[in-house]
Protein backbone atom coordinates (compact mmCIF):
# COMPACT_ATOMS: atom_id res chain seq x y z
CA UNK A 1 0.00 0.00 0.00
CA UNK A 2 1.33 3.45 -0.92
CA UNK A 3 1.94 6.09 1.78
CA UNK A 4 -0.79 8.32 0.33
CA UNK A 5 -3.28 5.46 0.60
CA UNK A 6 -2.18 4.75 4.18
CA UNK A 7 -2.67 8.42 5.04
CA UNK A 8 -6.21 8.31 3.62
CA UNK A 9 -6.93 5.12 5.55
CA UNK A 10 -5.63 6.66 8.78
CA UNK A 11 -7.80 9.72 8.17
CA UNK A 12 -10.82 7.50 7.63
CA UNK A 13 -10.14 5.62 10.90
CA UNK A 14 -9.69 8.95 12.71
CA UNK A 15 -12.97 10.46 11.48
CA UNK A 16 -15.21 7.38 11.33
CA UNK A 17 -14.37 5.75 14.66
CA UNK A 18 -13.47 8.93 16.56
CA UNK A 19 -10.09 7.53 17.61
CA UNK A 20 -6.84 9.40 18.17
CA UNK A 21 -4.22 10.05 15.56
CA UNK A 22 -1.75 7.73 17.26
CA UNK A 23 -4.18 4.79 17.17
CA UNK A 24 -5.34 5.54 13.58
CA UNK A 25 -1.74 5.65 12.37
CA UNK A 26 -0.98 2.39 14.15
CA UNK A 27 -3.95 0.64 12.54
CA UNK A 28 -3.02 1.82 9.05
CA UNK A 29 0.72 1.23 9.61
CA UNK A 30 1.55 4.89 8.96
CA UNK A 31 4.17 6.80 10.93
CA UNK A 32 2.92 9.82 12.82
CA UNK A 33 5.48 12.04 11.15
CA UNK A 34 3.94 11.13 7.80
CA UNK A 35 0.51 12.01 9.20
CA UNK A 36 1.60 15.50 10.24
CA UNK A 37 3.71 16.20 7.16
CA UNK A 38 1.91 18.41 4.68
CA UNK A 39 2.18 17.43 0.99
CA UNK A 40 3.32 20.88 -0.16
CA UNK A 41 5.57 19.58 -2.97
CA UNK A 42 2.63 18.36 -5.07
CA UNK A 43 0.88 21.74 -4.86
CA UNK A 44 4.03 23.64 -5.85
CA UNK A 45 4.62 21.19 -8.70
CA UNK A 46 1.08 21.71 -9.99
CA UNK A 47 1.56 25.48 -10.01
CA UNK A 48 4.91 25.00 -11.74
CA UNK A 49 3.33 22.74 -14.38
CA UNK A 50 0.69 25.37 -15.10
CA UNK A 51 3.34 28.08 -15.43
CA UNK A 52 5.44 25.91 -17.78
CA UNK A 53 2.35 25.28 -19.91
CA UNK A 54 1.55 29.03 -20.01
CA UNK A 55 5.09 29.90 -21.08
CA UNK A 56 5.15 27.14 -23.71
CA UNK A 57 1.86 28.32 -25.22
CA UNK A 58 3.01 31.94 -25.19
CA UNK A 59 6.29 31.00 -26.89
CA UNK A 60 5.73 27.81 -28.91
CA UNK A 61 9.25 27.69 -30.35
CA UNK A 62 10.90 27.62 -26.91
CA UNK A 63 12.20 24.32 -25.62
CA UNK A 64 12.49 23.30 -21.99
CA UNK A 65 15.90 24.95 -21.56
CA UNK A 66 14.69 28.41 -22.55
CA UNK A 67 11.56 27.98 -20.45
CA UNK A 68 13.81 27.02 -17.53
CA UNK A 69 15.74 30.27 -18.04
CA UNK A 70 12.48 32.24 -18.04
CA UNK A 71 11.38 30.53 -14.84
CA UNK A 72 14.70 31.34 -13.16
CA UNK A 73 14.31 34.98 -14.18
CA UNK A 74 10.85 34.99 -12.61
CA UNK A 75 12.33 33.75 -9.33
CA UNK A 76 11.46 30.05 -9.43
CA UNK A 77 14.22 28.03 -7.73
CA UNK A 78 13.72 24.97 -9.87
CA UNK A 79 16.09 22.37 -11.24
CA UNK A 80 16.61 22.10 -15.01
CA UNK A 81 15.92 18.36 -14.89
CA UNK A 82 12.57 18.93 -13.16
CA UNK A 83 11.56 21.44 -15.83
CA UNK A 84 12.46 18.90 -18.53
CA UNK A 85 10.45 16.16 -16.81
CA UNK A 86 7.38 18.37 -16.36
CA UNK A 87 7.74 19.71 -19.91
CA UNK A 88 7.64 16.16 -21.25
CA UNK A 89 4.75 15.14 -18.98
CA UNK A 90 2.71 18.05 -20.32
CA UNK A 91 3.35 16.80 -23.87
CA UNK A 92 5.08 20.00 -24.93
CA UNK A 93 7.95 18.42 -26.84
CA UNK A 94 8.86 20.31 -29.98
CA UNK A 95 8.16 18.47 -33.18
CA UNK A 96 11.01 17.98 -35.58
CA UNK A 97 10.60 20.22 -38.60
CA UNK A 98 9.78 18.19 -41.70
CA UNK A 99 11.32 19.61 -44.81
CA UNK A 100 9.00 19.59 -47.77
CA UNK A 101 10.19 18.59 -51.19
CA UNK A 102 9.71 21.23 -53.80
CA UNK A 103 7.62 19.94 -56.67
CA UNK A 104 8.74 22.19 -59.49
CA UNK A 105 7.57 19.82 -62.22
CA UNK A 106 3.95 20.05 -61.04
CA UNK A 107 3.76 23.70 -62.08
CA UNK A 108 4.74 22.91 -65.68
CA UNK A 109 1.76 20.69 -66.29
CA UNK A 110 1.71 17.15 -67.67
CA UNK A 111 4.48 16.10 -70.04
CA UNK A 112 3.45 15.91 -73.70
CA UNK A 113 3.17 12.44 -75.18
CA UNK A 114 5.67 11.86 -78.03
CA UNK A 115 4.20 11.06 -81.46
CA UNK A 116 7.36 9.98 -83.35
CA UNK A 117 10.90 8.72 -82.62
CA UNK A 118 13.59 11.08 -81.27
CA UNK A 119 10.96 13.62 -80.24
CA UNK A 120 11.38 13.22 -76.49
CA UNK A 121 14.30 11.80 -74.49
CA UNK A 122 14.79 10.91 -70.84
CA UNK A 123 17.95 10.17 -68.94
CA UNK A 124 18.81 8.85 -65.50
CA UNK A 125 21.68 7.43 -63.46
CA UNK A 126 21.60 3.82 -62.26
CA UNK A 127 23.86 2.89 -59.32
CA UNK A 128 25.13 -0.56 -58.43
CA UNK A 129 28.27 -2.32 -57.18
CA UNK A 130 30.56 -5.05 -58.45
CA UNK A 131 31.00 -8.35 -56.56
CA UNK A 132 34.13 -6.95 -54.88
CA UNK A 133 32.16 -3.95 -53.55
CA UNK A 134 33.38 -1.23 -55.93
CA UNK A 135 30.51 1.06 -56.97
CA UNK A 136 29.71 2.02 -60.54
CA UNK A 137 27.18 4.21 -62.33
CA UNK A 138 25.39 3.89 -65.61
CA UNK A 139 23.97 6.90 -67.44
CA UNK A 140 20.97 5.68 -69.42
CA UNK A 141 19.33 7.70 -72.19
CA UNK A 142 15.92 6.46 -73.39
CA UNK A 143 13.78 7.49 -76.35
CA UNK A 144 10.26 7.91 -74.95
CA UNK A 145 8.43 6.93 -78.14
CA UNK A 146 10.28 3.70 -79.05
CA UNK A 147 11.54 2.85 -75.51
CA UNK A 148 14.98 2.12 -76.95
CA UNK A 149 18.16 3.08 -75.16
CA UNK A 150 20.74 4.29 -77.70
CA UNK A 151 23.26 5.31 -75.01
CA UNK A 152 24.55 3.54 -71.90
CA UNK A 153 27.60 5.26 -70.42
CA UNK A 154 29.33 3.31 -67.60
CA UNK A 155 31.85 4.77 -65.15
CA UNK A 156 33.36 3.56 -61.87
CA UNK A 157 34.14 5.78 -58.92
CA UNK A 158 37.83 6.00 -59.92
CA UNK A 159 36.94 7.27 -63.39
CA UNK A 160 34.84 10.16 -62.14
CA UNK A 161 35.90 13.62 -63.10
CA UNK A 162 36.87 15.67 -60.01
CA UNK A 163 36.57 19.05 -61.70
Amino acid sequence: MKPAQRRELAGWFHVTFQIGVRRACGLSQLSRTAWYRRPSEARVQTILRLRIRELAHARPRFGYLRIWVLLRREGWLVNRKRVRRLYRLEGLQLRMRVRRRKHIALHRGPAPIPTRPTERWSMDFVHDAFADGRPFRVLTVVDQWSRQSPLLEVATAQCRDTA
